[in-house]
């Protein structure tokens, strides 16, 4: 797939930590000047292509996308925008609180919902948090992983282990965007707990965490990324 390249712990390509990663984002956004919605969109697209071409493989047509309050929700929301204009069936989920919702995650949220999409909520804090999410992705041949992005450390907030268990508990493949939610991006190692992804599609760089044995567990098959531009040093890496 253009855009796309395959990952295994061992191939030799650009790996990045998460202060790295960070800071391509600055470079592209304060540098270069291509702003953060322009990244977002790019990011979100590719990942729905892959969605969508694993999904034609099995001929399932839908799909539940949980999403953060966070840049990864972001993402997500790019990702619903995608799959509906491919005629796939989508339902969307913010889990946490939608007013933290700002910047491009906020403007992408109010396209997807200008379009008529309605917008399901959870409450990580809610004891029928678990209950819930399962509802949601009953039926789903795809459950979309847009929690947590590879900015997130220590221990998860409350709630959320009880969103991602319910996750994992599925029987339905999931595809992580970026990094699978709870999955420290640094070491590979879950932070309390991690979804248990079968496609993880991550931007610019295989993540540091990656190369860890026990990380493949919880990211399945990866898949790196461009958002539409290259720093210097990693296209000549």
């Amino acid at each position: 797939m253009p855009g796309m390249e395959k990952y295994w712990p061992g191939k030799k390509c650009v790996v990045m930590s998460r202060d790295e990663v960070r800071a391509v984002d600055a470079w592209a956004i304060d540098e270069i000047g291509v702003p953060g919605v322009v990244l977002m969109e790019n990011a979100g697209r590719t990942c729905a292509e892959l969605i969508a071409e694993k999904l034609d493989t099995a001929k399932g047509r839908k799909v539940c996308i949980l999403c953060g309050t966070g840049n990864n929700g972001g993402d997500g929301y790019v990702i619903a925008r995608h799959l509906l204009n491919s005629r796939f069936e989508v339902l969307v989920a913010i889990c946490g609180d939608r007013e933290k919702i700002t910047g491009d995650a906020k403007v992408n949220l109010d396209v997807l919902e200008k379009t008529g999409r309605a917008v399901e909520a959870v409450d990580p804090k809610s004891e029928q948090a678990a209950g819930r999410v399962k509802r949601l992705c009953q039926g789903a041949d795809m459950i979309v992983d847009a929690l947590f992005g590879t900015g997130l450390a220590g221990k998860l907030r409350a709630g959320y282990e009880r969103i991602i268990e319910a996750v994992n508990e599925q029987n339905c493949p999931v595809a992580a965007v970026d990094i699978p939610s709870g999955l420290d991006c640094d070491t590979g190692l879950p932070l309390g707990t991690a979804i248990r992804a079968d496609y993880t599609v991550t931007f610019v760089a295989a993540k540091k965490g990656f190369a860890r044995a026990e990380a493949g567990a919880y990211t399945g098959e990866i898949y790196v990324a461009s958002i539409g531009i290259e720093p210097q040093s990693s296209a000549s890496a």
